[in-house]
């Protein structure tokens, strides 16, 4: 599995939840394999956060390019006087070079305000917290800021909406690096919600149907999230769970609502559209990873549920 370096800018009065939500989602996917080494720059050694806590150890600004994420906080935000930059002027062109050099960045809540100086958010589309969507559209006239989304991804620059919308827009890059069911793995452990699109909060099928107490479903829901491409029969998820065939179904309709077929064809159709949406793969490409042997079946079930082919359209709810 490649390795990311997610390096996390640690700006002037820092806001803390801004820092420790993402880091905990990187953390949280790099403890299940995801390649993920987190480290923490600054300009000055030391950093006082917005909340009074001091962050020393800092390191200098390193190289960075390719393969690297730069993380960018959302610090205390004040006006400036006319005519002087939100941003260290350091901090600024480090940030222009490692974009230049192929670096993805991604700020949360007023980590935009940085971006936008290094002119990284010019023509792009882009959010923050919406106390200071204004204050962006003033500063960065040629940014697209968007209103009432949590998170947004535009090429290699990604922002957020403020404080808590971080960690919604850390699990959206973690599950565009490394899938949806890993990311759902994640948001269980944080006990949070896994949301699907930054333009509303959609709880995806991997967290949906979880909140039980019947050990058995849980497990067949649980193998049947970490094997999406395999052939599964009734009988197989039946060993799963330690039930008979007929006891796992009664299970599953009367615990969720829906049969085993039903659940894994959810899980099957959320991870193509992450695919659909995430990679340059073919819908029959698509359909084969996610257990389809048909494509042409594939294809039905998409048009049945989302009312396009998958080749014509995807829907909204599985953007990234």
């Amino acid at each position: 599995m490649s390795e990311t370096n997610v390096v996390v800018l640690v700006l002037p009065e820092v806001n803390l939840l801004d820092l420790a939500g993402p880091v905990q989602v990187f953390h949280a996917a790099a403890l299940r394999g995801a390649g993920y080494r987190i480290g923490y720059v600054a300009d000055e050694p030391e950093r006082l956060s917005a909340q009074g806590l001091l962050l020393a150890g800092l390191q200098p600004l390193p190289p960075a390019g390719a393969g690297d994420l730069i993380l960018v906080p959302g610090p205390e935000l004040r006006r400036p006087p006319p005519g002087q930059p939100l941003v260290a002027a350091p901090v600024v062109s480090w940030l222009r070079d490692a974009y230049r050099r192929g670096a993805a960045v991604a700020a949360v809540c007023s980590g935009a305000a940085a971006l936008a100086e290094a002119g990284l958010l010019d023509g792009r589309r882009c959010t923050t917290h919406w106390a200071l969507t204004g204050l962006l559209r003033q500063h960065c006239p040629a940014a697209r800021v968007q209103d009432g989304v949590l998170y947004v991804h535009d090429g290699r620059v990604s922002t957020s909406a403020g404080i808590s919308a971080g960690i919604d827009l850390a699990l959206s890059l973690v599950e565009r690096d490394h899938g949806a069911a890993l990311t759902a793995e994640v948001a269980r452990q944080l006990v949070v919600y896994l949301r699907r699109s930054g333009s509303g909060a959609q709880i995806s099928p991997f967290l949906q149907h979880r909140a039980h107490l019947n050990p058995a479903v849980h497990r067949v829901q649980e193998h049947l999230a970490q094997h999406l491409d395999g052939r599964h029969t009734l009988a197989d998820l039946a060993r799963v769970a330690n039930l008979s065939p007929r006891g796992l179904s009664r299970a599953f309709r009367t615990t969720i609502g829906m049969t085993p077929l039903e659940y894994q064809q959810g899980l099957r159709m959320e991870h193509a559209g992450t695919l659909l949406a995430g990679t340059d793969l073919t819908v029959e490409a698509v359909a084969a990873r996610c257990g389809f042997t048909d494509a042409r079946h594939f294809r039905r079930l998409w048009t049945a549920r989302f009312g396009t082919p998958p080749s014509a359209s995807r829907p909204e709810a599985l953007r990234g």
